[in-house]
């Protein structure tokens, strides 16, 4: 007789702040748990980014509009398992109706990646909830990041295999062909400085600019810089889930920002530069600089970021092939030590039938 898999219906919140990295994180989560025979509901507060981010959807998930505070959500198919992706709080509506089921869900406050000591001192952590209409319940912490002490980082591909998409190639670009170099940022003080670099090189340049903000800094950026046909740019519409991870692929450097696009980058084995989220209380600078010791960065790549994430105009290491070999084999031994380990839907499923 076949048993019957407890934990079949998951529901996931997510809160769009300013960027859409938050709601590309918790769509893979969703479409890898849907692959897995998960049945998943998605509540996102603006799921407009979702037209292009996936346009064909994905059969077993199930995108709503937030709960409004006013309206009832005890009719609702109640969850076994409940995501509060990123600290978004649950609408007080659902807490009601969370706390009426018969069966209390598995409650996971899913954080942001991070290598820092505190992801695995806090990771599994329970946090009991003292007020409000579930009082009582209890959620627990799970923390992201790149030890087997902390939860993992997603998967590459539905099916949870080590890239399906074409493998990086080992050997350094050709000078006689153009460097390709994805450009995926906010507002780096040292773009313009960066662009000029790149003008300079003996190789030829071609950047593919990613929509949005990424476009309108590079723009600013080139209006005061004497543009040469050693250096091209091509302005990139906005690109699928599916698309945005060829290109990545496909390229010798790839610039990326925030969390998703940070991932994907590590599986696409190639060359990154990571813009990360900058924080008012400078945070940033320590999650940036606990990921750059674990993961091992070599002095090329630690200059680098350093330099990109700089507040003012930095000179970054410029790309040579020694340097960009140094950086390639970094990027590549860190995709291939996380693809020895368990990825974070294993482990976060192993979590839910640990503490249901």
């Amino acid at each position: 007789m076949t048993e019957v898999n407890p934990w079949q219906h998951w529901t996931i919140f997510c809160h769009v702040v300013d960027n859409h990295g938050d709601l590309g994180v918790c769509w893979r989560l969703a479409t890898q748990l849907a692959n897995r025979g998960k049945q998943v509901t998605l509540y996102v507060d603006d799921a407009s980014a979702l037209q292009w981010m996936a346009p064909e959807g994905c059969e077993g998930v199930v995108v709503l509009a937030w709960p409004d505070e006013t309206a009832s959500c005890l009719q609702q198919h109640p969850a076994q398992v409940v995501i509060e992706a990123f600290g978004c709080e649950l609408p007080q509506t659902f807490q009601t109706a969370l706390a009426a089921w018969p069966q209390v869900p598995v409650w996971i406050n899913l954080e942001y990646f991070s290598a820092e000591p505190v992801a695995e001192r806090n990771h599994g952590l329970p946090s009991p909830v003292l007020s409000g209409p579930a009082k009582g319940l209890t959620k627990w912490f799970f923390y992201p990041g790149l030890s087997d002490k902390t939860g993992g980082v997603l998967a590459f591909g539905k099916k949870n295999l080590f890239p399906t998409l074409p493998m990086p190639e080992a050997e350094n670009p050709s000078a006689h062909q153009p460097m390709r170099i994805s450009v995926f940022c906010y507002e780096p003080a040292s773009l313009g400085l960066w662009l000029r670099q790149l003008t300079q090189l003996p190789q030829a340049v071609h950047l593919s600019v990613t929509a949005g903000r990424a476009t309108q800094a590079v723009r600013l950026a080139l209006q005061g810089l004497k543009q040469t046909t050693e250096l091209q740019v091509t302005e990139l519409p906005c690109l699928s889930h599916t698309d945005f991870d060829q290109m990545l692929c496909e390229q010798d450097l790839n610039l990326v920002r925030g969390e998703d696009s940070f991932i994907r980058a590590i599986w696409a084995g190639k060359a990154f530069l990571w813009h990360i989220y900058p924080q008012d209380d400078a945070a940033h600078w320590v999650k940036l600089k606990a990921f750059l010791k674990v993961s091992d960065a070599p002095k090329v790549v630690v200059q680098a970021h350093l330099a990109w994430n700089a507040e003012q105009p930095t000179p970054l290491p410029l790309l040579t092939p020694s340097n960009m070999a140094e950086w390639t084999d970094w990027a590549q031994g860190l995709r291939h030590r996380l693809s020895l380990q368990t990825d974070l839907l294993s482990r976060l499923e192993s979590f839910v039938a640990a503490h249901g």
